[in-house]
């Protein structure tokens, strides 16, 4: 029962929104993988799309767009803040900065493409 509920929710992800993500068999697998791992097929649906979004959190992050090219660490009493850094346009410069506080994505800050 559970694989035929995981072989439709594959099916349903490929047509979901009018996006296709894929429909080859290791983007079918990764999905239903995604979807054991955190039990959501929005999640999942959203991490296919290599989105990012305030909640998320740094397992979902990298699942999503990868690991970052830098990260700034940051302590304070009661929280931990890092700073992802992604697709590096020059020395200290960052096309996509993501913040987590304590393991969740809290905003970003992501440079136009002109």
């Amino acid at each position: 029962m559970l694989t035929l509920i995981l072989f439709i929710a594959g099916i349903a992800l490929i047509f979901w929104g009018g996006k296709k993500i894929g429909s080859s068999k290791m983007d079918v697998a990764r999905y239903k993988k995604l979807i054991s791992r955190y039990n959501d097929e929005q999640v999942a649906y959203q991490i296919m799309n290599h989105m990012f979004w305030q909640g998320q959190t740094a397992a979902q992050l990298e699942d999503s767009i990868g690991r970052p090219v830098a990260v700034d660490k940051g302590v304070k009493k009661n929280m931990t803040k890092d700073v992802w850094k992604y697709h590096q346009t020059g020395k200290n410069r960052y096309h996509l900065r993501l913040t987590l506080e304590n393991g969740v994505v809290v905003g970003w800050d992501k440079k136009s493409d002109v």
